[in-house]
């Protein structure tokens, strides 16, 4: 072995334990921790790392940058065995992959267009981070420098390798089967004999060299999602967004904390997640709090996790080893993670809407790990907005967030032919009307308009009247598990009691929270949307739009979150209006998967927004600049929402906001 040679598997060796060694503490780290599950469904999983992760899908959302980050996330795939092929030369210079033969000409071409797209794409990025100052990337001046170092790092790696590969060509010591187009036009510029030498030798070792510092850097950087972006694609949950949250044992008598207080009650998944987070601000640059002024910003969130980790976390393990802490440690261990290092104003501006979920290239969890905050101050702290106090009162006493007695549930079905499952037990479907349905007016209209869509189609249906209560949604959202829980266990035992099989709800957070969660309990029912239903009795010809009303209407469309991004329903409502003759849809710019949330989720319907813009007049600015007369909504929420930001805007006199029930009905019965 030559002297060379065994310099190189020294540097190796060193850099190698030095790896392992700061790879083990991040490990070590996540087991303080909460245990959970996400080892399921592999074959699904790996499915999702291959197109989330590999495909690029999500970073592609964004044309400018995903473009740029994928360029230089497959050209490290594609030069990982150009990597594997220098520590094989560096060990022995004769030692190379040119044994896989044409296999190995393949990865010599690719390597070197790669190459040339990674330097094309370092560049754009400094270019955006530093003249084009793209706003959700301008971080603190330590992350700025650290971000340009690494994508300076980058550069080096590619170039360095392009040139000592073109090298081997200008001296004739290239490996067989070798083709290199880049390198064959940079041959002819190199020199040759020993200066030639000289100029491989540096640029090789430069090349491993940057690799193993950069290697060992991550551990240490915000860019330690190279190594953890894969493993954290592969261990997200599996549903859409945030649709169903963890369910706490209340009969556990061993359960000391409700909720989440500090790092050790997130589960190992919520930590990887702080390993993971790029800092690209794509959560925080769809965020309809953040972008209307509001304190919360979900990378702060993660950033923030991520932080106490770092400080409590050897901590921890420090007790678990029989070491006793000094005072200055205890003072850190002491803190605390909401209060310290989390705002509460920011937990409590969330509307839960997923939008930073959805965004999240590397499929970060924030909104679970916002409610399980939010958990630990409503039932361990008591630390809420007193706004909200009303709603939870209410729910307890009177089974709705409203004020309304149970015995007024029904009496929106005054003058109509509406069923009631205390006083028919013949009926195929439940009609879950909810709580708005149920007692505001707006909403009521809606009901009404449902059912008689239902009768007009000869549906065999029921509602609970008196019997139903809320679903538990709101107070789940806002923290308030305990309630959500009682409220979950009494409808299901109703649902027992008659039978029921399918429902179908007019409010996407009813039946959502039916969908997701109630199956946790035992509740698994078949759930339906009533876009979802209506699209379905018109397919079946038991809704005969053929005689419609055909004068020509154009309508803006707003996708409720709770239906689209929590439960990927974005067709049905959409297909049900495309049914109407005459009937034109207006796309506005954020729609569907990317549509912007009307601001009522998250129990945010019963607190006021006293900082920044009003979330829901953002929105109702941009549907109003569709120039169409009529907003159609599926979301009594969102209806309240829209409507209160159309009268805001004064434009209540020439833009009605309609639920797409009632825009069926009006065409089917024309007025």
């Amino acid at each position: 072995m030559e002297v060379q040679n065994i310099i190189f598997l020294v540097v190796l060796a060193v850099a190698a334990g030095l790896f392992a060694k700061s790879s083990s503490r991040l490990v070590a780290y996540l087991s303080v921790a909460k245990d959970e599950n996400r080892f399921d469904r592999p074959l699904r999983r790996i499915w999702q790392v291959l197109v989330i992760a590999i495909g690029q899908k999500k970073i592609l959302r964004d044309k400018s940058a995903g473009m740029i980050h994928a360029a230089i996330f497959w050209g490290f795939l594609i030069l990982l065995g150009s990597a594997v092929e220098a520590i094989l030369e560096g060990l022995n210079h004769d030692w190379s992959l040119n044994f896989l033969g044409p296999v190995y000409s393949a990865m010599t071409v690719l390597t070197d267009l790669f190459c040339l797209f990674i330097i094309v794409a370092t560049l754009g990025a400094m270019y955006r981070r530093t003249i084009m100052k793209v706003k959700r990337l301008q971080i603190s001046k330590e992350e700025s420098l650290e971000a340009n170092l690494i994508l300076l790092t980058i550069f080096t790696i590619v170039t360095s390798l392009l040139i000592s590969n073109a090298e081997r060509i200008a001296l004739g010591t290239d490996f067989s089967w070798a083709v290199r187009p880049v390198g064959e036009m940079l041959a002819g510029v190199l020199p040759v004999g020993t200066g030639g030498e000289i100029v491989f030798a540096v640029t090789w070792w430069l090349h491993i060299l940057c690799i193993l510092g950069f290697m060992n850097f991550l551990p240490y950087s915000k860019h330690l999602h190279v190594l953890t972006s894969v493993p954290n694609v592969y261990f997200s949950s599996l549903a859409p967004i945030a649709n169903q949250l963890e369910r706490i044992d209340f009969e556990d008598e061993n359960l000391e904390q409700y909720g989440v207080n500090d790092i050790e009650d997130f589960s190992w998944k919520t930590i990887l997640d702080g390993y993971t987070c790029t800092h690209c601000g794509r959560c925080t640059s769809v965020c309809p709090a953040n972008q209307t002024g509001k304190v919360l910003d979900p990378r702060g969130i993660i950033v923030s996790i991520h932080e106490r980790t770092m400080d409590k976390a050897p901590l921890i393990l420090k007790q678990q080893n029989g070491e006793e802490l000094t005072e200055e440690e205890q003072v850190v261990f002491d803190k605390k993670l909401v209060g310290d290092y989390i705002d509460p104003e920011a937990l409590w501006a969330c509307t839960t809407c997923g939008a930073c979920m959805q965004e999240c290239p590397v499929m970060i969890e924030h909104v679970p790990a916002i409610v399980g905050m939010r958990r630990s101050q409503v039932m361990m702290e008591a630390e809420f907005p007193q706004e909200v106090q009303p709603a939870f009162s209410n729910m307890e006493n009177n089974g709705s967030p409203w004020a309304f007695s149970q015995a007024e549930r029904a009496d929106w079905t005054e003058g109509m032919e509406v069923p009631i499952a205390a006083e028919t037990q013949d009926f195929d479907v439940l009609f879950w009307v909810g709580c708005a349905g149920s007692f505001d007016d707006r909403a009521k209209k809606v009901s009404r308009a449902f059912a008689e869509l239902m009768n007009l189609a000869g549906v065999k249906y029921a509602i609970l009247g008196t019997e139903e209560q809320c679903t538990g949604d709101s107070a789940r959202r806002a923290g308030n598990e305990y309630l959500a829980d009682m409220m979950t266990q009494a409808n299901i035992e109703t649902f027992e009691r008659y039978n029921v099989k399918t429902i179908v709800a007019t409010c996407p957070h009813c039946f959502s929270t039916l969908s997701n969660d109630y199956p946790q309990f035992g509740g698994n029912y078949e759930v339906i949307h009533h876009t979802q239903y209506i699209q379905k009795l018109v397919a079946n010809g038991k809704l005969d739009l053929h005689g419609a009303d055909v004068s020509k209407e154009a309508i803006a469309y707003h996708d409720s979150c709770y239906l689209g991004r929590y439960n990927d329903e974005y067709g049905a409502p959409r297909a049900t209006l495309e049914h109407v003759p005459g009937l034109e849809i207006i796309t506005n710019p954020r729609n569907r998967s990317k549509g912007f949330c009307c601001g009522a989720g998250g129990a945010r319907m019963f607190m006021e927004e006293t900082v920044g813009k009003p979330v829901n007049v953002e929105r109702t600015e941009e549907l109003l600049e569709t120039g169409a007369n009529t907003i159609a909504v599926n979301c009594p929420f969102c209806s309240t929402m829209i409507t209160d930001g159309v009268k805001a805007k004064d434009r209540s006199e020439d833009v009605v906001v309609k639920d797409v029930a009632e825009i069926i009905l009006e065409k089917i019965q024309p007025h």
